[in-house]
């Protein structure tokens, strides 16, 4: 009783020919579209550049070398090594360290968009299901959320928890826990009262299988959609937050810390120091953003027929 009966279905059965004409459709559709793919193989690249940062990288990332400060890109290094992208104000090399900062940025991405998401589906849930001063209170609590700038709520909380990766991920995701308790609780203010819902009450199911067995499947895609545009604004909050050096601690190098360190550099014209960190945020951030437009109109099941 866990599957919907209408076009979710095709989502909700993950065997068979179902599937597999799914996955076919979803190749072809990101094909015909392009960029998308693009996108996945940007982000497939980042993805193993985070994985396997210790490995690719030329130096240690914090290793400093004074008299090769600031080389430019293309530099002989130490020990026979080539600074690639260049060095920065501490002779360290710019483009090892720029693979130790996917390794932050994506992870403290995917980390707090699993925080914010579960407790968001948890609240939502709640909210929907049950109703009345259940979800009043859940909601009253969204909103005085948002009625105060994120940013500043992050600096607050990080001034008050110290820096650190995990700070950083429960700050970011209690951050985006209310976009999907919202989204949940509209989707299942719809669905309890449908003729699957009653008929898994009428089999007997509790109402924590009810929610999370039931009603929570049929409104996985629209969250999907969500968490990848969320990933996109979280890794824009970690550089903002490691920019404003409230990020991860200081010897853990980031793509928003690197971008930190290049102000004072800009007017001596060391633009690799900027323009590398800054186009890794910015090809992350797009390639999340073109992925989740594309999965929008993927799963919106008015353009199914189209497809």
């Amino acid at each position: 009783m866990s599957e919907y009966t209408g076009d979710a279905m095709v989502l909700g059965n993950p065997r068979g020919s179902g599937f597999r004409r799914e996955a076919e459709r979803a190749v072809r559709v990101m094909v015909a579209a392009r960029w998308p793919v693009f996108a996945v193989v940007f982000l497939a690249i980042a993805a193993v550049a985070a994985a396997l940062g210790s490995w690719l990288a030329p130096f240690d990332p914090n290793r400093q070398n004074l008299v090769l400060r600031l080389a430019e890109p293309i530099t002989a290094g130490p020990d026979g090594g080539t600074f690639w992208l260049g060095s920065d104000t501490l002779g360290r090399d710019v483009l090892s360290r720029l693979l130790y900062g996917a390794r932050v940025s994506l992870s403290v991405g995917f980390a707090a968009i699993t925080v914010g998401g579960t407790i968001g589906i948890a609240a939502g849930l709640l909210a929907g299901y049950f109703g009345g001063w259940v979800d009043d209170v859940i909601m009253r609590l969204g909103d005085i959320q948002l009625a105060f700038p994120f940013i500043l709520l992050a600096i607050m909380f990080l001034v008050v928890l110290g820096s650190g990766v995990w700070n950083l991920v429960l700050v970011l995701g209690v951050g985006q826990w209310v976009t999907y308790a919202r989204i949940v609780r509209a989707d299942t203010l719809s669905l309890r009262e449908k003729e699957f819902v009653e008929a898994a009450r009428a089999l007997g199911d509790g109402t924590l299988s009810i929610m999370f067995r039931t009603i929570l499947p049929n409104i996985l895609a629209p969250l999907t959609v969500i968490a990848s545009f969320n990933v996109a604004s979280v890794i824009l909050s970690e550089a903002a937050l490691s920019f404003l050096g409230l990020g991860v601690p200081p010897d853990v190098p980031t793509w928003g810390s690197m971008l930190a360190e290049s102000r004072d550099t800009l007017v001596a014209n060391k633009w690799w120091l900027a323009v590398f960190p800054g186009v890794a945020i910015m090809l992350t951030v797009l390639s999340f953003n073109i992925l989740g437009d594309w999965l929008r109109d993927f799963l919106d099941p008015r353009l199914r027929e189209r497809t």
